[in-house]
This record gives structure tokens, C-alpha cells and sequence, in this order.
């Protein structure tokens, strides 16, 4: 398993007073990933301009140039969802990206919601780009529908999405469940992964085991479905107190 993070993530200028970018996310993760796994972390790069105008408009990437030190933390997000994702194809294991700023409310030309650039967009078409894959399955299990993912990769009929909306926990693993069973012909398995789903978050839906569980379905169905291949990109979480460990347990199950 592989933990792809940054320094710089962590409380970075130009983006430190977005509520996003708190320290109290990142840091507690990291220092549950550390205690508590051997996981090997690994630091990326910046994406190119190349790579995130696969998915976005000049104007809109232009309009993000305007703070440099939001785009060059923009594009560090970006380039981790790369890092993550071809590590995953690669390897053919399980790999999760610790990054920040989010992604899943970022469109081809507008964004919002803490979001810039469309990370996981960005990931999946670089990997296209190198001719690795035709086809993807998203599990977007934030609170908030991922719109930008929806908008964006609705664009590619071989990219199926999933942001479950159902009610109490038991209905809500089942949904993603059957959305797994479903599948064939998928080259990787992905998740756009918020825990603001949590009991004490404001989704107040899902335990610290579900969580777990929802990684151990990804697994298996990467390995029925594309040899094992499956990452995981942070989105939202908003409770600080337990968000390490319900990433932790996630990343147990996924591995």
C-alpha cells in the first residue's frame, strides 16, 4: 500500500484560510498513517499545464494563474492524483492520495467548493493519455455529490460514476455493492474519498468499520474486475477528532 502526500499540503500559503485546507485534516491522517501502518509514502510532483488541460479550459486555468501560490498547490493536488493513479496501474495495488486542495467540485471551466482543479479528471485522462486505460469505475462516497466529477467525466461514456444517496448505513453499503456487481469491461477502480459521511460528521450515516468496508469492496472488485488495480483520492471530512482513523481504516480495507 502507498501513501501519496506532500508537505506542502499541509496549512500551504495562498490557500491556509480556506477552511479546506486546515491543518486539522491533514495532519491528524498522516499521524495515524505513521502509528499505526507501514505504508510507504511517497512525494509527487506538480502536474504540468499539459496534463490539466486535458480537463480544463485555458480560461479557467488561466483564471487559477492569476495567485500563483494557489495555482502551484493546485497543481501539486493534481500532480499526486497522478502519482497515485499510475502507481496503481503499475503496481497493480492499492495506493491513496493524502493531497489538498480537493477536486470533486471542479468543472471543465467553473469551480467551487474548496475545489480548483478536477484531481481525479486530471489522474484518469493522464493515464488515458498513456494509453493504460479505456474505461473507469468512481465510487465518490462524499457527502456532497462530486458535481465537477459528474460534469467532467460524463463527457467519456467508459467512465461510470457512483455517489450513493442512500438512506442508513445498511442501505448505503448495499447500494455500492450492487453498483460493483454490476460492473465488467473496468481497467481501474477509483474513489473520490470523503469521510464527511461519518456518524459525528455531518452525514451522520457511517461507522469507522463501514468505511473499512467500502475498501474491502473496492479490493475485491478490482481484483475480479482489473487485476487489483484501485486508489483513492481525500476529498471532504469535516470531524478532525476521527478523521485519521476512519482513513486508516478505509486504507486497511483497500489494501
Amino acid at each position: 500500500m502507498k501513501i501519496i502526500y506532500h508537505k506542502d499540503y499541509v496549512n500551504y500559503a495562498g490557500y491556509r484560510n480556506d477552511p479546506a485546507a486546515s491543518s486539522g485534516r491533514i495532519i491528524p491522517i498522516i499521524k495515524e498513517i505513521k502509528e499505526k501502518t507501514d505504508y510507504e509514502i511517497i512525494t509527487p510532483e506538480p502536474a504540468s499545464e499539459a496534463d490539466i488541460l486535458r480537463a480544463h479550459t485555458e480560461r479557467h486555468v488561466k483564471d487559477i494563474k492569476t495567485d500563483k501560490n494557489l495555482y502551484y498547490i493546485a497543481s501539486l493536488a493534481a500532480g499526486g492524483a497522478i502519482k497515485t493513479a499510475e502507481i496503481a496501474y503499475d503496481n497493480e495495488e492499492a495506493a491513496f492520495g493524502v493531497i489538498r486542495p480537493p477536486g470533486h467540485h471542479a468543472s471543465t471551466d467553473s469551480c467551487w467548493g474548496f475545489c480548483f482543479f478536477n484531481n481525479m479528471r486530471i489522474a484518469l485522462l493522464s493515464l488515458m493519455a498513456e494509453n493504460k486505460i479505456e474505461s473507469a469505475f468512481i465510487l465518490d462516497f462524499d457527502l456532497h455529490t462530486g458535481d465537477g466529477n459528474i460534469s467532467i467525466i460524463g463527457q467519456n461514456s467508459k467512465v461510470q460514476i457512483l455517489n450513493p444517496r442512500s438512506s442508513g448505513r445498511v442501505n448505503y453499503i448495499k447500494e455500492v455493492e450492487e453498483a460493483f456487481e454490476s460492473l465488467s469491461n473496468i481497467d481501474i477502480i477509483a474513489a473520490s474519498a470523503g469521510f464527511d459521511e461519518y456518524e459525528l460528521d455531518w452525514g451522520g450515516k457511517l461507522s469507522t468499520d463501514d468505511y473499512n468496508t467500502l475498501g474491502q469492496l473496492m479490493k475485491e472488485y478490482s481484483l475480479k474486475l482489473c487485476k487489483g488495480r484501485r486508489f483513492a483520492i481525500l476529498e471532504g471530512g469535516y470531524y478532525y477528532e476521527h478523521l485519521g482513523i476512519n482513513v486508516v481504516s478505509f486504507c486497511q480495507g483497500l489494501e
